[in-house]
């Protein structure tokens, strides 16, 4: 069914200290292509620069590689994902095929989903209808992006959705692009790829980047403070640890960060550039994880569950990830963000609350140690994912072009079709480091060496 997916301990623990080839170059220099972020984007485009022979630097303002991917095997004693966790459509995805090349475990997650209704699992009818809902919401707003003016996705729901529509709502906007409908696009949400067969990364997604970015050459907690750009000859970046020039520059940090200005650009960006970062403002969507000792929920590993719900006041849960007492409970949209401001402990009340409604009281016994992520408060994120406001949709495609020959940008806002994916913003890494490869490396064509 489509859009319903948004989503070893020793080597889990990589993302949170990995060790990429720090002093690989000087911290002041030329090189041939500076990344600023060691994201997805960052990673997949440093290994195809260096793989073509080319000199790069990445600098990364964080003390670790990720991004918003990172795996933290402390808190819980496994691998816990803090952002990122699904890989969308394995068959396909350039990190699932990486992955068995750096021994690393992924495996399929289990098809479909289940719907709590009460304190019942919803009958194989119930289900039915809720799937058809599904379907038939996806299907509308696929006509609407037909039409010659775009529209938010909340305005063409079908009428006869009746008691099933906050879930719906829920399951496509919030928990499937970290905004409510009502904010969404429905242009973007049209042209997104179907992401209904997924897998997960035993020792966790962030674990499977920094293993990734092994041996290249990152320089963590350096910030890049300007990019000078439209010099003739070369672009500029200044950082914390001194300066560095080169043919291009590849920047990977979030629209939130661009919007925010929290990187300087010499000359300032284009307006069309920061006009299409505030038309793909990051969404809300956050891990409340909780250690529920005996498995008081009765999941499967790696079983998700939505809530027949009767308000936004609604989550999903991920029960025993990757087999493990881990549960992750997802909150996003509205109000996700709204939770996400009054802090952990109201994210975590509301988690356990939540669920004990849902499964009965025991559940507030088994749960043992507890932790709730706020990207909307990370500094270097300010959000979770991208979802175009409505006539925001052709701003992919203005990170996707070159600002000049100088700058490029990447990221899971650069993709039309895998936005708010890792696997979107591993590919729009590599597309712009292979514009940058032709456009200066290019080998001269057989005409030219006849002359």
């Amino acid at each position: 069914m489509p859009r319903l997916s948004r989503r070893a301990l020793l080597i889990g623990s990589a993302s949170l200290a990995a060790t990429p080839a720090m002093g690989a170059i000087a911290s002041s220099g030329y090189v041939d292509v500076i990344i600023v972020g060691a994201g997805a984007a960052g990673i997949a485009a440093a290994r195809k620069l260096t793989a073509a022979g080319r000199r790069i630097a990445i600098v990364e303002a964080a003390d670790h590689v990720g991004g918003r991917c990172i795996t933290d095997t402390q808190t819980f004693g496994v691998p816990y994902d803090r952002g990122a966790h699904w890989i969308h459509m394995p068959d396909i995805n350039p990190l699932a095929k990486l992955a068995a090349a750096a021994r690393m475990e992924v495996y399929p997650a289990p098809p479909g989903q289940k719907l709590r209704i009460g304190r019942r699992f919803a009958r194989e009818g119930e289900m039915e209808q809720f799937l058809s809902a599904l379907v038939r919401t996806n299907r509308a707003i696929g006509e609407a992006a037909r039409g010659k003016t775009d529209i938010a996705c909340a305005r063409v729901l079908p009428k006869e959705l009746g008691e099933l529509r906050p879930a719906v709502e829920f399951v496509l906007g919030p928990f499937g692009c970290a905004k409510d409908l009502s904010d969404v696009s429905a242009y973007d949400f049209a042209k997104s790829a179907e992401r209904d067969v997924d897998a997960f990364c035993r020792q966790g997604l962030g674990a499977l980047l920094a293993r990734l970015a092994d041996g290249l050459p990152i320089q963590l907690s350096t910030r890049a403070t300007t990019v000078y750009w439209s010099d003739r000859s070369n672009a500029q970046v200044e950082t914390t640890r001194g300066w560095l020039r080169a043919a291009a520059v590849i920047v990977t940090a979030s629209t939130a960060v661009l919007t925010a200005e929290k990187i300087k650009f010499v000359p300032a960006l284009p307006r069309r550039v920061l006009d299409a970062a505030d038309r793909l403002r990051l969404g809300s969507y956050d891990h409340v994880a909780l250690e529920l000792a005996g498995n008081p929920l009765g999941l499967q590993s790696d079983e998700m569950v939505f809530e027949k719900a009767t308000d936004n006041r609604t989550a999903a849960v991920l029960g025993n990830v990757s087999g493990t007492s881990l549960c992750l409970v997802e909150v996003a949209g509205r109000f996700g963000a709204s939770l996400a401001a009054q802090g952990e402990a109201a994210m975590v009340d509301f988690a356990i609350d939540w669920l004990s409604d849902l499964y009965g009281p025991e559940v507030k016994k088994a749960v043992r140690r507890r932790h709730a992520t706020n990207w909307a408060k990370e500094p270097l994120a300010l959000g979770a994912f991208s979802a175009a406001s409505v006539g925001g949709q052709p701003a992919r495609r203005v990170f996707m072009e070159p600002a000049n020959l100088r700058l490029y940008f990447a990221g899971e806002a650069a993709h039309e079709t895998l936005w708010g994916t890792v696997g979107g913003a591993w590919e729009s890494g590599e597309r712009a480091a292979d514009v940058i490869l032709r456009r200066f490396w290019a080998p001269p064509s057989s005409s030219r060496r006849k002359r």
